[in-house]
């Protein structure tokens, strides 16, 4: 029985990474705001619209509470998800916990290509959204920081680099 879970910011490439990374060991990937949306039937948007955040990460924590007992699975989480609550202690307790880190720069480059809307970003201009990301990375790094591994994924902007960062894992978790 074995459990990933991922950990980082929105844009380190959790989903991207941790997909790869479950094919290549032939285990199940759980995406955490998927398994909610599927759950609750809405978008993480709407749960934030209708609830706010502080009902949301109430919902994201009993909801992760059922995702990471699942066995043999690599578990993507979302950026706030370590943040609240005791839940970077209890995903340290339900398996290996992986840090995907990257520079300020490159986060938002990754959200700009990528095509969701995600609601702690909507409506703010490039300027806005860069100085965003820089002081909510800066606060959230102390939770991120107490994952069992970090990954530096500042590069992972092709196939070959998602490749090499599932072999790193794979490297340092001696899979």
């Amino acid at each position: 029985m074995h459990r990933i879970i991922i950990i980082g910011y929105m844009g380190a490439g959790k989903t991207t990474v941790g997909k790869a990374l479950a094919k290549a060991l032939d285990m199940d990937f759980y995406d955490l705001d998927w398994y909610i949306e599927s759950r609750m039937r809405k978008t993480v948007a709407q749960l934030f619209a209708e609830k706010g955040e502080a009902g949301f990460r109430e919902i994201e924590r009993r909801l992760l509470h059922e995702a990471a007992e699942f066995e043999d699975v690599v578990l993507s989480c979302g950026g706030g998800t370590p943040c609240f609550f005791d839940n970077m202690d209890y995903l340290n307790q339900q398996g290996d916990t992986i840090f995907l880190d990257a520079d300020p720069e490159v986060l938002y480059k990754h959200l700009k290509m990528g095509k969701t809307v995600r609601p702690l970003l909507k409506d703010k201009t490039p300027e806005e959204t860069i100085a965003f990301i820089h002081e909510q990375l800066a606060s959230r790094r102390q939770y991120y920081a107490r994952s069992k591994y970090t990954l530096n994924v500042n590069l992972l902007d092709s196939y070959e680099k998602i490749n090499i960062s599932v072999a790193r894992i794979r490297a340092i978790l001696g899979l």
